[in-house]
């Protein structure tokens, strides 16, 4: 069964307010991401608050893998140390709940295919959206593919949130929007690579968004390689939302660990100041 673009217009829900709220005061939403169990359980949901008071639009939860393609080293170091500390889907989805009941912010899954195999595509959804999910993110499942999840979501009023990158043909891109239909926001990956921290932002990115604009009304939020508020500010300049992950990964590995959460929090909020003043545009 195919899901119609009227019915993906009445759940748009929490995800699109964010971007309407955004984009009527003239900047672009915030996106962090965290593991979830990374330090620790506790640490997560401290940082998950403290993300929030600091500006973030929508909070991107990392589900940690054994095997996760789409990361570099330091989302995968993340991912490693959460698994040694016990750390499982249904742990993720616990801890998310704990997140959801403690802050407003729209809240976002990060995770890959397998794991949610496992579960079950219909009770994982069912779960998520308990644990208050707005929306999920599967980097290693092509939308060929998505239809069983897709369905899944939808029954459960959770977006799925596709991802195109610079290699996305105009045919595939088109595909691509088509699956999208009218959810919340598309992934625009910003690179041909995996995910951390880079010094400059790619040559090629300002074409490539033009491309996906060209293709679609969605809003766009660009995340891999998000460094420092200069890069998140000229971002905003062209995207409808900035992702930041593994820059603040980095950061509370080398804090004081009883001060991390506010080092966290201080360097979140330049973030969310940058994207207020978005240049580039």
């Amino acid at each position: 069964m195919a899901i119609s673009g009227a019915e993906r217009a009445g759940r748009s829900g929490a995800l699109a307010a964010a971007f309407a709220t955004a984009r009527a005061e003239g900047r672009a939403v915030l996106i962090p991401y965290i593991m979830a169990g990374y330090p620790d359980r506790e640490t997560t949901v401290r940082l998950a608050v403290a993300l929030a008071e600091a500006g973030a639009g929508i909070l991107e939860i990392g589900i940690p893998f054994s095997d996760p393609l789409a990361d570099g080293v330091t989302i995968q170091h993340a991912s490693q140390v959460a698994l040694q500390q016990g750390m499982t889907l249904r742990g993720c989805l616990d801890l998310t709940r704990r997140i959801h009941d403690a802050v407003a912010t729209p809240l976002v899954l990060m995770g890959y295919y397998n794991p949610l195999l496992v579960f079950g595509l219909e009770p994982f959804c069912a779960a998520a959206r308990a644990a208050g999910v707005s929306g999920l993110i599967i980097p290693d499942l092509p939308p060929e593919e998505a239809q069983p999840l897709a369905l899944a979501a939808h029954q459960y009023n959770l977006e799925l949130i596709y991802l195109v990158t610079p290699a996305t043909p105009a045919s595939r891109l088109r595909m691509i929007v088509d699956a999208a239909g009218h959810n919340a926001f598309l992934y625009c990956v910003s690179l041909l690579g995996v995910t951390g921290a880079r010094s400059s932002l790619p040559p090629g990115l300002r074409t490539f968004l033009a491309r996906v604009r060209a293709a679609t009304t969605l809003p766009l939020a660009v995340g891999f390689g998000i460094a420092t508020p200069e890069q998140a500010a000229e971002v905003a300049g062209m995207a409808d939302g900035v992702v930041v992950g593994s820059a603040l990964i980095n950061r509370l590995d080398t804090a004081p660990p009883d001060e991390a959460v506010q080092h966290i929090a201080v360097f979140t909020r330049t973030l969310y100041e940058a994207v207020k003043h978005r240049t580039g545009g």
